[in-house]
């Protein structure tokens, strides 16, 4: 029976396709080489042939002919030798083959397990290989099991692929037997086992969808420069076009949208702007911070930030819903947007420093360092956004447009 069984796990080698015969071959020799050495103290003086098309092998021993035995793993007496067959001579070679049974139930069964391990070992290898090559790429999977932190997703070869819930989209809900396609984020080695994370919020995988609906991105026509995201809200696109003919935003978006609602449904309806991509920074602004209109623009290329002055009623436009349209933006072009109000246009809005008795100097300061510097232009603004780019607690500036608020009301 523990020939049979290796017999068949010798098969199960043999039928791994994804592994070239050289390595198989000396893997194979290696197990039985080290179980000759455990039994016979070496394996210097053995030959060992495998059939890789028959699933078979041969062991032969070989030892020299001698009168005095000095060396039981290399030498065998004349006396024992003529028992077998009186043909030999002292000095001569004698070969004898090894079979299966005189290694013993024992050692069958080490060779079957440093076997089997190191098939798995191999599979592992070739597994972290072939996801490593595809790091970037989009796979599709099955869900297999949902859990709290992480999605565990088969692939087509029934490999194990994770999909942690930080690399989830915010509304997105699976089941098991649920299709769902991801890109392949990062493939690591953890405890000798592969581990193969999988994202759908990574830039990436926007740019791969983008590749499969739109023909002139795989062809090479149109190049996406830049993608910025907030993963089920809102995304930007920059793209631009090597062929004069050839609309950039135009082919992204499809007739009546028809490529890019493909690319939303798979996203949860995350708001896409696609934008016309230019070396001049200042209409990259403007096409960045659009629907809103800009009057004028002023770069402080030492301290990355950049001063934006709009009308009034563009402002919010400007902003987004919760801070994401200029946040984004920002992310876009690599600086820090600070949205000012031409005062001119707003008669109704009320300047900062009036409100100097209410209110300490230090937090004006701070406000009007991240252009805040009328009353509506603290209040647009969420107050997480203010806490981040002012550095502010969160409690003062609820307690700050409590204040300007009742100047309004």
């Amino acid at each position: 029976m523990e020939g049979l069984n290796l017999i068949s796990t010798f098969a199960e080698f043999k039928e791994l396709k994804n592994i070239d015969r050289p390595t198989m071959m000396s893997v194979l020799e290696d197990v039985f080489r080290n179980q000759l050495i455990k039994m016979y103290g070496t394996a210097d003086n053995f030959d060992i042939i495998i059939n890789i098309d028959k699933g078979d092998f041969e062991i032969w021993r070989n030892r020299v002919v001698v009168e005095v035995v000095e060396d039981p793993s290399t030498q065998i007496s004349y006396d024992e030798v003529s028992k077998i067959d009186n043909s030999y001579e002292i000095g001569e070679e004698y070969v004898e083959e090894v079979k299966l049974s005189s290694f013993g139930r024992r050692g069958i069964l080490n060779l079957r397990q440093n076997l089997s391990g190191r098939i798995m070992d191999i599979e592992k290898a070739n597994l972290y290989t072939r996801y490593m090559e595809r790091i970037g790429e989009i796979v599709v999977g099955e869900v297999y099991q949902v859990w709290k932190k992480e999605v565990l997703v088969m692939d087509e070869d029934g490999n194990e692929l994770l999909l942690p819930k930080t690399e989830q989209i915010p509304s997105d809900f699976f089941r098991k037997g649920d299709t769902v396609r991801a890109v392949v984020s990062t493939v690591e080695m953890k405890n000798n086992n592969p581990m193969i994370i999988l994202s759908r919020t990574a830039e990436s995988f926007l740019e791969r969808l983008f590749e499969q609906e739109v023909p002139e991105i795989f062809d090479g026509l149109i190049t996406i420069k830049k993608i910025v995201r907030i993963p089920g809200e809102r995304a930007k696109v920059a793209v631009e076009s090597y062929d004069e003919r050839i609309d950039p935003v135009g082919a992204c978006v499809g007739v009546k949208g028809s490529r890019i609602h493909g690319i939303v449904r798979e996203l949860r309806n995350e708001n896409i702007d696609i934008i016309n991509w230019t070396a001049n920074m200042q209409l990259l602004i403007q096409r960045a911070l659009s629907p809103a209109k800009i009057i004028s623009v002023k770069i402080n290329e030492e301290e990355k930030r950049v001063g934006v002055f709009l009308k009034p009623g563009d402002v919010s436009l400007a902003i987004g819903k919760g801070g994401s349209n200029i946040k984004l933006a920002g992310m876009l072009i690599g600086m820090e947007i600070d949205v000012f109000r031409d005062i001119e246009e707003e008669e109704e809005d009320v300047l900062l420093t009036e409100f100097s008795d209410e209110i300490d100097e230090w937090i004006l300061v701070a406000l009007k360092s991240i252009g805040c510097d009328t009353a509506k232009s603290v209040l647009a603004l969420p107050v997480s956004e203010i806490v981040r780019r002012a550095d502010l607690e969160e409690e003062t500036v609820i307690e700050i447009q409590r204040i300007l608020r009742e100047e309004f009301e």
